[in-house]
């Protein structure tokens, strides 16, 4: 038999009180188990008669041992009858406890609650998309870009030639590690090098060399070479311009894109791959200002514990996903060091990230939002053929709770948006007939 109470903003009480007969026969495993570790003079380990090893354990030692291994298992009996969702570890609490009688209270770390009123009609507008004619042939130079094919010049470095050069860097006469090749490559423009250094290599010729003097960023990932003056030795081999291609059929073909033949289908699946992005990025920005100004709206305490947790997730998903890149630069390491100084700058976007997500989950609480077994397989179905997986692999990668609240919460945002896309569009129709 347990009891909830909520007793303050992010925590709850479950208060359990043990059954006899179940306490009883607690008391007795606890006794057997700390019996086996008792030696009684006479007697091999654990054989002494059970009256002689009672003496010598204290009555307090086996109701402890007998508690403790009760705990859990009252834990997870009184969570699942009051259906409560921790965030945290409880702390457990003996409030009664003697051969008769056994009352545990857990002091559980949940959800904040979350005031929010007048949550609805907040404004929700797409901007228009527009795709220009500029913008398709910006595409197409890019396809040429990616089709050009480098060929000697002669004369000096200009900007946006490729120039092959070798270099040394070096802070205060010390070379530093990956400071130095040979042959390398280099796009005038691109600014993959360091500040000003692309810039210095224009006006010299083949066999030229120099030293171009240059200052690592602030920012900058290695943590040895930030804000550091470093002089760079520099021999230009060779200079190389781009020739761009025209677009032809030959080209088209080795895109290999479907039912794309001619310059003019290839424009217009350049102008329907834009216009697509660019309506997802207009819901993505009129979502986000949505959430915003619920976000505004909202009075939540939200605790510690979530922020680190929110946090945790989203340091771990940077080391994820950039690990590799950022290992290739000289000198990096994702550290310690490193993850103290993300955390710093991601804190106010957990912050932000664990508000709306409270919000959501409140709101949609309020306005009776559900999702379904159907509307779940849907989802199933839906990012398998997306990450071309099968169905079982991706319920594996994502469980049925972390999939549900995520598709609860788009439910949520839906029913929101909905009320005031119509009335936005109601406008914009009143305004179009004036």
């Amino acid at each position: 038999m347990s009891e909830y109470k909520k007793i303050e903003n992010a925590k709850a009480e479950l208060t359990a009180t043990v059954d006899t007969e179940t306490w009883k026969e607690a008391q007795k495993k606890a006794f057997r188990k700390l019996a086996r570790k008792v030696t009684v003079k006479g007697f091999r380990k654990g054989q002494a008669p059970e009256h002689l090893i009672r003496k010598q354990i204290p009555e307090g030692q086996i109701l402890i041992e007998a508690a403790e291994d009760l705990a859990q298992g009252e834990l997870e009996a009184a969570v699942a009858e009051h259906k409560v969702e921790l965030i945290d570890r409880p702390e457990l609490r003996i409030d009664a406890i003697d051969p008769e009688q056994l009352v545990l209270s857990f002091i559980c770390p949940v959800k904040p609650d979350v005031q929010i009123e007048d949550y609805k009609d907040l404004g929700y507008k797409e901007d228009r998309v527009r795709v220009t004619e500029k913008e398709i042939q910006a595409e197409i130079d890019k396809v040429r870009e990616s089709k050009a094919e480098l060929e000697f010049k002669e004369g000096a470095v200009e900007n946006g030639d490729v120039a092959v050069i070798d270099y040394e860097g070096s802070i205060d006469g010390v070379p530093f590690e990956g400071g130095k090749a040979e042959n390398h490559e280099l796009e005038i423009g691109s600014g993959s090098f360091i500040p000003g250094f692309e810039e210095q290599l224009i006006g010299m010729n083949p066999e030229e060399e120099k030293e171009i003097n240059v200052k690592f960023p602030e920012d900058y990932h290695a943590e040895e070479l930030k804000g550091k003056d470093a002089v760079f030795k520099v021999k230009v081999h060779e200079v190389k311009h781009k020739v761009l291609p025209e677009i032809d059929e030959t080209i088209i073909e080795e895109l290999n894109i479907p039912e794309v033949a001619t310059v003019e289908e290839l424009k217009k699946y350049i102008k329907n791959g834009l216009t697509q992005q660019r309506k997802r990025d207009a819901e993505m920005k009129a979502r986000n200002e949505l959430l915003d100004k619920l976000n505004e709206k909202a009075v939540i305490d939200v605790p510690e514990v979530m922020i680190k947790q929110e946090l945790d997730g989203m340091v771990n998903e940077y080391e994820r996903q950039f690990t590799y890149q950022m290992n290739s630069a000289p000198g990096f390491k994702f550290d310690e060091k490193f993850r103290d100084m993300l955390r710093g700058q991601l804190h106010d976007e957990a912050v932000k990230r664990v508000r709306q997500s409270l919000i959501l989950e409140e709101i949609g609480r309020r306005e009776n939002i559900e999702v379904t077994e159907a509307e779940l397989d849907e989802e199933y179905k839906r990012l398998a053929e997306q990450y071309k997986m099968d169905v079982e692999d991706v319920k594996r990668m994502l469980p049925a709770e972390f999939l549900t609240s995520d598709l609860r919460d788009k439910k949520t945002l839906d029913v929101l948006k909905g009320t005031k896309a119509k009335k936005a569009e109601k406008k914009e129709e009143e305004e179009e007939t004036e």
